[in-house]
């Protein structure tokens, strides 16, 4: 129901034409209007979309997802190339709040010079200008719609005074396609979270946010981008829904779908990055402010055939349609799917977080930041914990525990789990209480105690005594480790050198150690 969900979100709150939705989603156009059909009779509201969960969603819209149809071909519709002076040009970037149009510009220009071009040449001549322009600036971007951003290839070197080690600092630039106003930043990778952190300090910089953003396809952002359609990452999809923004990514291998950002990146290497190679930084914060210093510097300087700023520009022409920023700065966040243990609880980064009893065995999405850990399911918010960070930990909330952990038409209970160790030997009953003593609720125990009890129908009864005897002399009892000592045999190893050594001093005494008055060297050892 995600899929319905954006496509309610981005007809409703950006009003996007069906084909720019399924040119977002990869939702035929069929299936889209069918689903906005279904929601504008239905006569809810957005708020009150996101506040159900997926079931009554489906039930108040009727849908069948199953009906959804992933279009696989997509058809590339190029604005056609246009051409004339730079005020013409200007006007067409405008087009999308104006409506105005190259046709329309004609005919003014020929109210005030009757004598002059007709439309034909008019084109002509447009055209031209379009080619001494920058070739980044070849397509006609419209004003406040698309930002690209991609790293450069070129990094700066960062020394640590501490250790004398020497760590490359990644350089995220990003460009706004129509008046090539432009943002830097220095993070330490290039990993999911400082690429988002880069995002979010860059919509803070234009004080809003386009519609588009256009990515290269690293990892952080695009799972995959082939014929069978676009997959991104759930953290980034997170972000540009929070900023109400479509994902365009670049086609691999395919630097001309991005121009601004590859003519950007070359610039902020050329103008400021080289600057820097004589320079000596000792913090990426260091390295952020001088990049900052030569931004300001970079975006007042003019451009020679358009006679003004990259500054200039973006207040004339981005500023005015930039969408306003949210109340809410966002707040990074990493996804997971996972599945209710027996103790009800989920498992994140070896930490345990609790869920209500009633959902155990249920599939539930977890969406968490680094301070709290929220558990969905379908859509529903079921929990909400503190991050943990200590490995083992537990975070269980009274509210989710059933009465005396007795669950209706449970099959793991502490009886049931001592009974089964006690028809494979003592040392399993000795195991299963230690492990109850360690935990402060039983259920919390029964994950452990099932998975190493279950090793006796793998390797039989006498070998998980033999392996429990062993892992206890050396206090080292985990499923890991006990699965460890069973697949080789360490028991027996242990076993025989212990055999083998007291033979060995069992012949010394008969061979040289006749009567009990010589002690010999072992006694001084």
């Amino acid at each position: 129901m995600k899929l319905v969900r954006d496509i309610i979100k981005l007809h409703s709150d950006m009003g996007l034409s069906i084909r720019k939705i399924q040119g977002a989603t990869g939702v035929a156009k069929s299936t889209v209007a069918d689903y906005i059909k279904r929601f504008d009779k239905s006569g809810l509201s957005i708020e009150q979309i996101n506040l159900m969960d997926d079931d009554t969603l489906r039930s108040h819209l009727l849908l069948n997802t199953s009906t959804i149809k992933i279009n696989t071909t997509t058809t590339k519709t190029a604005d056609r190339v246009l051409p004339d002076y730079n005020y013409i040009h200007q006007e067409l970037k405008r087009r999308k709040k104006t409506k105005v149009t190259l046709r329309l510009l004609w005919e003014e220009y020929k109210e005030s010079n009757p004598n002059g071009y007709q439309y034909t040449q008019f084109r002509v001549y447009y055209r031209r200008f379009i080619k001494k322009l920058n070739p980044s600036m070849r397509q006609t971007h419209l004003a406040g719609e698309k930002v690209f951003v991609d790293y450069s290839g070129v990094t700066v070197p960062i020394h640590n005074q501490k250790t004398g080690e020497i760590e490359y600092a990644q350089i995220f630039v990003a460009v706004l396609g129509a008046s090539g106003y432009t943002f830097v930043h220095a993070t330490h990778t290039q990993r999911q979270e400082d690429f988002i952190y880069s995002h979010v300090k860059c919509y803070e910089f234009f004080k809003g946010t386009p519609r588009v953003v256009v990515p290269d396809n690293l990892k952080s952002a695009i799972i995959s981008n082939n014929k069978n359609g676009i997959v991104v990452n759930e953290s980034y999809a997170d972000l540009n829904r929070h900023y109400g923004i479509i994902v365009e990514p670049a086609r691999p291998r395919k630097p001309k779908d991005k121009p601004k950002a590859e003519q950007g990146v070359e610039a902020i290497q050329r103008y400021i990055l080289a600057r820097f190679r004589h320079h000596k930084f000792f913090s990426v914060d260091e390295l952020n402010e001088a990049i900052g210093e030569l931004l300001d510097r970079y975006n007042n300087k003019i451009i020679k055939h358009l006679q003004k700023s990259r500054s200039e520009l973006f207040g004339e022409i981005d500023a005015p349609y930039l969408k306003p920023l949210p109340v809410n700065s966002y707040i990074y966040r990493e996804f997971k799917i996972a599945r209710v243990n027996h103790d009800y609880h989920i498992i994140l980064k070896k930490c345990y977080y609790s869920v209500p009893y009633q959902y155990i065995k249920e599939i539930v999405e977890i969406r968490y930041s680094t301070q709290t850990v929220n558990i969905y399911h379908k859509h529903k918010l079921i929990a909400t914990h503190p991050r943990l960070r200590r490995v083992g930990a537990c975070s269980t909330l009274h509210e989710h525990m059933p009465n005396n952990h007795q669950y209706i038409n449970e099959k793991m209970n502490p009886t049931r789990l001592r009974s089964w160790a006690k028809s494979i030997g003592e040392y399993s009953t000795l195991f299963v209480e230690d492990a109850f003593s360690e935990v402060s609720y039983k259920p919390q125990a029964y994950r452990k105690i099932s998975a190493v009890l279950s090793l006796a129908k793998l390797y039989g009864n006498t070998e998980l005594e033999l392996a429990l005897m062993y892992a206890t002399k050396l206090k080292t009892i985990t499923v890991k480790s006990i699965k460890s000592i069973l697949d080789k045999k360490l028991y027996l190893a242990k076993s025989i050198n212990n055999t083998k050594r007291e033979q060995d001093i069992k012949e010394k005494l008969s061979l040289f150690n006749n009567h009990a008055n010589i002690r010999g060297a072992d006694e001084y050892k």
